[in-house]
């Protein structure tokens, strides 16, 4: 069966009006997926009613999923001395200091996540028009500036995913592959929605979450019931 083919099959399986509970979106997700050749990411799409461009609005931060990404992460850190070493023995896959920034500079950037230690923060805020746009810059309240170098690569070799809300308040997030089982997907979906909830901002007015829809890499967009995560009080919009 062709791609379009494959596509209209599975566009055909979900009802565009439906809100539906995440064991059932789950469900229709996986049976899609059995189609491809390919482990498709299953990724979140969370319309909330915030307007990011105010600091009192705005939503971000670094969220352990509980039962991880399954996928591969690879870690940059910016350390020295004994720091250095806690962060390879911690599993790090690049470790350095100003090696790693010409590095950086000359546009190897292989890797996925970005760590520093508070004293080399000096030497990477130089690097910050580089990593900066890529969303790699090192940031305390996101616990990627941190003495503590060796939880937070395990941190992010475990699964911890960073979120930001685009200029348009949606967040987007990969929240595992559509080859883990039923319970362990509708657990991380649901619990990535309730630290969106945890984290609403104090300037956020009326209905804060407004839609939520789930996929899979090459499958349709699927609405979520929002009374499963905030109870009948709020709906979608």
């Amino acid at each position: 069966m062709s791609n379009a083919k494959k596509m209209k099959a599975a566009y055909e399986k979900v009802d565009r009006e439906k809100l539906y509970t995440v064991e059932e979106a789950v469900k229709i997700l996986k049976d899609n997926s059995k189609q491809r050749k390919f482990d498709e990411t299953v990724e979140l799409a969370v319309n909330l009613n915030i307007d990011p461009r105010h600091a009192d609005q705005a939503v971000r931060g670094m969220f352990a999923l509980p039962h991880g990404t399954g996928g591969s992460v690879r870690v940059a850190v910016f350390a020295k001395d004994d720091k250095a070493e806690e962060a390879k023995k911690a599993g790090a896959d690049i470790v350095g200091a100003e090696d790693l920034a010409e590095k950086i500079r000359a546009g190897q950037m292989d890797f996925d996540r970005c760590i520093a230690t508070p004293d080399m923060m000096p030497l990477v805020g130089q690097l910050g028009k580089v990593l900066g746009p890529k969303g790699l810059m090192p940031n305390p309240k996101l616990g990627t500036v941190t003495p503590d170098v060796a939880g937070a690569v395990e941190a992010a070799k475990g699964g911890a995913i960073e979120y930001r809300a685009e200029k348009a308040g949606i967040v987007h997030a990969g929240v595992g592959k559509a080859s883990f089982d039923d319970k362990k997907l509708t657990e991380n979906i649901t619990a990535f929605v309730k630290e969106l909830l945890r984290v609403k901002p104090s300037g956020a007015k009326g209905s804060y979450m407004k839609k939520v829809t789930v996929s899979s890499t090459m499958g349709p967009g699927i609405k979520l019931d929002l009374a499963a995560f905030t109870g009948p009080s709020q709906k979608a919009a």
